[in-house]
């Protein structure tokens, strides 16, 4: 009888021993965040959908420039891997952070519909929507303040496809047209060749535009605000709130230090240097 008693405060003394260990394993692997899985591999990989002053790419040489692409490079070289750039679009740069396509996506606007596919980091700036038109085209009203006010059946306003500004004026209009166009240099050149009467954009990128072509181009920051959001990284679901933390952490400084707008203000540099 003692035996059997002696058998079975072993196996249970045995089994705690197994629990104890495997729980003990579950910890440790746990611990382990995503980033420690980026340092692995090596690379940090960034989705980049061209945008400018936020994401550009040179054709020629396949070379990203712009804020966020700085910022990529940056964060690479906290986690002390190398930054790949992964190009894609808009209309992609959601799905492809889903697919685990890169780890993280740059320049996303932080929107609730965005945020039950994907999390994001703190903004490393604030987003608005504005729209430029030619202030000689007769189609927008001389006095126009508002998204109702150029919302007419004549008006043709061109937007870049999937993007943040995409999503907001087809919410807010009920009669104009909509042209969506798969890249930025295209919905400009509607507006130029006039084939669009208002071009839909960050309130930022239109700035540059109109002080490319001051001589014409126009800008209107509507309101009420189309849009005002954060503009961050877009990071997987998954990423415990340690791992948000980490890229929290890396923008919030560079933000408050100043580091942020001089990567912004030579962004813009570089775009109106390329526009003259």
């Amino acid at each position: 009888m003692l035996s059997n008693v002696m058998t079975s405060a072993l196996r249970a003394t045995a089994a705690l021993t197994l629990m104890a260990g495997l729980s003990t394993a579950a910890v440790a692997e746990t611990a382990e965040g995503y980033w420690q899985g980026v340092q692995k591999s090596g690379t940090l990989r960034c989705g980049a959908a061209v945008a400018p002053p936020y994401v550009m790419r040179d054709p020629a040489s396949g070379e990203y420039s712009g804020f966020y692409a700085d910022l990529c490079r940056e964060f690479a070289e906290v986690l002390q891997v190398k930054p790949e750039f992964v190009d894609t679009t808009w209309d992609n740069i959601v799905a492809g952070l889903q697919a685990g396509k890169w780890d993280v996506s740059l320049a996303l606007n932080r929107t609730p519909a965005r945020a039950m596919a994907v999390q994001f980091s703190i903004p490393a700036m604030e987003y608005q929507i504005s729209l430029a038109y030619n202030k000689d085209n007769p189609k927008v009203p001389a006095g126009a303040t508002s998204v109702t006010d150029i919302d007419k059946a004549d008006v043709t306003l061109a937007v870049m496809s999937g993007t943040a500004q995409d999503k907001a004026i087809s919410a807010a209009v009920k009669t104009a047209t909509i042209l969506r166009l798969p890249t930025n240099d295209e919905t400009r050149l509607a507006l130029v060749s006039r084939r669009a009467d208002i071009l839909v954009d960050a309130s930022d990128t239109n700035q540059l535009f109109t002080q490319s072509n001051p001589d014409w181009a126009v800008a209107l920051n509507p309101t009420p605000a189309l849009a005002k959001q954060g503009v961050s990284f877009g990071l997987p679901h998954q990423l415990s709130a340690a791992d948000v933390e980490v890229a929290d952490i890396f923008l919030e400084e560079r933000v408050a230090t100043g580091h942020v707008e001089g990567l912004i203000r030579k962004a813009v540099d570089e775009v109106l240097k390329a526009s003259n």
